[in-house]
């Protein structure tokens, strides 16, 4: 589910006939409210995994608008992006497109969506408050989220049912109390918790449990505020966690997590919701001990409350250059509204607002992604973040830390000195 902002690189010369168009304050009003013709852009993840729910929602705009053709073209992640900002050079924008939703922010900055009224979206007042900040920019709307995918701890039951541990933690005392019984158990050279050192998102968790923040904005600018008492206090548990549990290559980010999982390197992961059954899965299980044998579970935080978990998911907008920005808004309510949220859910998503959220809540299947999703984070939403991103300012900070190479303060403040530089830069 994690997205990497590329949006605000590549997009800087199709934004010259972009802000050519003006920028319109009325949320698509009486703009393309009678068009004949509505294309929308989609990834293959609907294509493949939930087409009746597309289906569903053109059915239901093409009986309010008779006569109205709906074209459909679906794009993997990887060159989405790349044709988006081809298209969007020229008088042919797509009216709907999906976005992950840290992708959106760059397109933000530069113009390229309309904004939205959100009183034309079903539950929007309740939308989750990681997945509303992905899609607001200087106190505008520009897109709606779609769907989500939060993070959770997962273990092996075996491995700490050995140690006299027979249910999940409740709190983080008894999180780390079972660690260390495992860790003991097993030696140095295995990794009671593989936790991937350059994993920001997980990182970030521990800072926002302690009261702390990436950024702060202060009189319409963003400062650095990894150096803050509150960061740096839940960046040295990051470091408690990284030292005492993880003894894996400490230079590695957390891209192949459910690998190194699934060959049995490590009794606990904290990841995405899909990582665990991922790695159980035939293919990645190298112990063949874990089918059935990973419990998801919340993580608690240090604070006393569950840890904060960054949401990863899709946004939907509407460029600028549509002629149909209405119809293309009355489209995106119908596959983001009651029914299309109940269906995503089916298929394994988390919704985009709290009131559904709620009822997966009474499922035991569900009640664990749910209960985590409830306290989110998401990133400063200032205009030079996907430079941030880029330059892997978090990631070479906490290798720093993690390596030993430089102290946490040391390191927190290099990293806000050079977060400072660009991210106030549009």
């Amino acid at each position: 589910m994690k997205r990497k902002l590329t949006a605000a690189i590549g997009i800087a010369g199709m934004m010259v006939s972009i802000a050519a168009c003006g920028d319109s304050d009325n949320g698509g009003s009486d703009k393309g409210a009678d068009a004949k013709e509505l294309t929308v852009w989609l990834t293959v993840d609907a294509q493949n995994n939930w087409p009746d729910l597309v289906k569903a929602a053109d059915a239901a705009v093409q009986k309010a608008h008779p006569g109205l053709k709906i074209n459909h073209e679906y794009y993997g992640w990887p060159d989405k992006n790349a044709k988006l900002d081809a298209v969007l050079a020229t008088d042919k924008a797509p009216d709907v497109v999906e976005m992950g939703n840290t992708e959106m922010l760059g397109y933000m900055v530069k113009g390229a969506f309309a904004p939205l009224d959100t009183s034309k979206f079903d539950n929007s007042s309740a939308w989750l408050d990681g997945l509303k900040a992905s899609v607001t920019y200087e106190d505008k709307t520009y897109g709606v989220p779609y769907y989500a995918g939060g993070r959770v701890g997962n273990w092996r039951k075996d491995l700490f049912a050995s140690v006299g541990v027979k249910s999940a933690p409740k709190t983080y005392a008894e999180l780390t109390a079972a660690l260390d019984k495992v860790q003991k158990k097993e030696g140095g050279k295995f990794s009671s918790w593989y936790q991937p050192t350059r994993d920001w998102y997980a990182a970030m968790s521990f800072v926002y449990d302690a009261g702390g923040s990436i950024a702060k904005e202060e009189g319409g600018q963003w400062k650095a505020n990894l150096s803050s008492p509150e960061s740096l206090k839940g960046l040295n548990e990051y470091k408690n966690v990284v030292d005492k549990y993880m003894h894996g290559d400490k230079t590695k980010d957390e891209s192949d997590r459910y690998i190194v999982y699934g060959q049995g390197k490590s009794g606990m992961i904290f990841g995405a919701a899909w990582e665990g059954a991922t790695s159980e899965a035939p293919e990645n299980d190298k112990t063949g001990k874990l089918k059935g044998n990973l419990e998801n579970f919340v993580m608690p935080g240090p604070s006393g409350k569950n840890l904060p978990v960054f949401l990863g998911g899709s946004d939907l907008a509407v460029p600028v250059k549509s002629d149909a920005q209405d119809l293309a808004a009355e489209w995106i309510n119908a596959f983001t509204g009651p029914s299309g949220q109940k269906g995503l859910m089916a298929k394994g998503n988390l919704p985009n607002n709290k009131t559904d959220l709620a009822t997966l809540k009474n499922d035991p299947k569900t009640v664990v992604p749910a209960t985590a999703a409830e306290s989110n984070w998401f990133v400063p939403m200032a205009p030079g973040w996907g430079q941030v991103e880029k330059a892997q300012v978090l990631q070479t900070m906490l290798q720093a830390i993690g390596t030993g190479k430089k102290t946490v303060e040391e390191a927190a403040k290099e990293a806000d000195a050079a977060i400072d530089k660009v991210i106030n830069t549009k």
